[in-house]
């Protein structure tokens, strides 16, 4: 493109296509980076030129909207460029390419961690009071730059005092991460596990772990990684003395290269500082932990040393200012409102989940005020459920993270925007589960029918529609049910069904046709049922015959 005037300025490798916003918190910010080694064959065949990405850098603004972005620039997919794209986002361009082919531009603004209300305008906040008047205090400066520093001092104090106090860099044999340290008289320890349940439960600070594993001399010259899951809360790791890796705070997996010559034919010690900071630290069970090299892994789970290097009082979280009210509206947002979008795709929620009422008006709320300021009509808002995550019980329970899912269901009744389910493709353990294709697959199967008009396409899994009561028995009937219901597995799991007395039991339900019939010989006159009501409905497997889950839902309000 050539655009003439007083000068000439001539525009290359210039494609037309749809614009599509990827935001919410940190499942969506995470990078093809975090699940590389899921994906290799997905990122080694990357190149694509018609497949782009725009990384608005993190910032937020208390006072004002701002017009424009600081730095930033469209990069095309490649095997280099997509490890830094968002993981979910660049599995929903894939499959919109491979279907459409038409071009795809990703503009990536979303952080770990932030609330809905923070995505919010000054305008639209006024509905939530408090909310808005927090907002209002952070438009000091002053109060900003206290805060900073006060966290500032009292975190660095505690590492501070922490390293100080470590008994590990006092003992007279030398540092606990070296080899030839005496640790026979170290208790031992399960890993992978937490300090819950043994003599370190409680104990913030650092305690050090050690353990020798034989390595075959056939594979010393191999190149090697440690894995180790995931730690709470952080951790430095050395192999025969030689500081390998470290990890600041408990989320991301462990994987460190060995560098050449550090390991040796025979026996070879690990030594790991793990420090909590607060809460119940650990190894993250169901992780790999091992050495891999390229023809074999050394495991390394089961009986480690440990020992206490110093005991710390709990360190206070930090004041997380980038969080607060509409502050990354006004800097990631707004600059954006001018610019002509395809639509939304949308990943948050975790950090609303201790307040799933007001999630339910919250994110409505947000969806209204992005097209009101958008200026593009009722835009296509498409966005995930939350995922399974943290333990599963054996019977029915209460659940904040079932109520933020009903919240985003019965967000549903908004024009224009779709839902994925993602309750079969979580992890109990991780927040951030690495199945992200499937997640960009499902919003892309949302964007073929809601954005660009594809009748056809079964976008969804089933939706509870109504209860019918028939005597003892519950009929259930859904919409979405595609060419119609499937179990996976043999029978229907976590149907739970209560009567007047309000008290939920497992119950036997069974699928009819389009309808889903649930009763219990514990409940005579049913009046309520529940489905996949947990923080983890572990093996809940209504699905459609698409192979779409079903959303969980509740009858009752209680």
């Amino acid at each position: 493109m050539e655009i003439e005037a007083s000068n000439s300025i001539q525009l290359n490798d210039i494609y037309i296509g749809d614009v599509w916003v990827c935001s919410g918190q940190s499942n969506m910010e995470l990078p093809m980076r975090r699940v590389a080694w899921v994906y290799p064959d997905v990122i080694a065949n990357s190149d694509n030129p018609k497949i782009r990405h725009f990384n608005v850098p993190t910032q937020y603004n208390f006072k004002s909207t701002r017009t424009d972005f600081d730095q930033g620039s469209w990069v095309a997919a490649t095997p280099e460029n997509v490890l830094d794209f968002t993981a979910v986002g660049y599995f929903f361009a894939l499959e919109l390419f491979a279907t459409n082919e038409i071009p795809i531009g990703l503009v990536n603004s979303s952080l770990g961690g932030s609330p809905a209300e923070a995505w919010m305008s000054e305008e639209a906040l006024k509905q939530f009071p408090n909310h808005y008047e927090e907002l209002q205090r952070f438009k000091n400066d002053e109060l900003i730059a206290e805060i900073m520093s006060s966290d500032r001092k009292r975190i660095q104090g505690w590492y501070n005092l922490l390293n100080q106090k470590d008994e590990a860099y006092k003992d007279k044999q030398g540092p606990w991460f070296q080899e030839k340290i005496d640790d026979s008289e170290w208790p031992s320890i399960q890993v992978p596990s937490y300090w819950s349940n043994t003599d370190l439960e409680g104990v913030n600070g650092v305690v050090w772990y050690r353990k020798k594993v034989s390595i075959p001399k056939e594979m010393v010259n191999e190149s090697a990684m440690i894995i180790l899951g995931c730690i709470v809360d952080a951790d430095s790791v050395f192999v025969n003395g030689s500081f390998v890796g470290t990890t600041s705070y408990q989320y991301p997996p462990r994987r460190y290269i060995i560098p050449h010559g550090i390991l040796k034919d025979g026996e070879n010690t690990i030594a790991i500082r793990v420090i909590s900071n607060s809460g119940n630290a650990g190894f993250v069970p169901d992780k790999t932990y091992g050495i891999v090299f390229s023809t074999d892994t050394i495991d390394l789970a089961g009986k480690w040393k440990y020992k206490l290097g110093a005991s710390m009082d709990p360190l206070a979280d930090e004041t997380f200012i980038r969080w607060k009210p509409s502050g990354l509206y006004n800097a990631m947002l707004a600059p954006m409102l001018n610019f002509s979008i395809k639509g939304v795709i949308w990943y948050q929620g975790e950090s609303n989940a201790g307040r799933p009422e007001e999630y339910a008006n919250l994110f409505p709320a947000m969806i209204k005020n992005w097209r009101k300021d958008w200026k593009q009509g009722d835009f296509p808002f498409l966005y995930v459920q939350l995922a399974n995550f943290m333990k599963s019980y054996d019977y029915p329970t209460q659940s904040n993270w079932a109520k933020l899912r009903e919240a985003q269901l019965k967000t549903l009744s908004i024009p224009n925007t779709a839902m994925a389910v993602t309750i079969d493709i979580g992890e109990w353990n991780d927040i951030h589960p690495l199945n992200k294709k499937d997640v960009g697959y499902r919003l892309a199967l949302a964007a073929q029918k809601v954005a660009y008009g594809k009748a056809n396409v079964v976008h969804s899994g089933p939706i509870f529609k109504s209860m019918e009561i028939k005597g003892n028995k519950a009929i259930i009937s859904f919409t979405n049910v595609g060419g119609g219901l499937k179990i996976k597995g043999k029978e229907l799991k976590h149907f739970a069904i209560a009567g007047a007395n309000k008290q939920f039991v497992w119950a036997d339900a069974k699928v009819k046709g389009s309808k889903v019939i649930v009763k219990s010989k514990d409940v005579k006159n049913p009046v309520a049922v529940r489905y996949a009501w947990a923080d983890n409905p572990d093996g809940a497997n209504l699905y459609n015959k698409e192979g779409l889950p079903a959303s969980p839902f509740r009858t009752d309000r209680w």
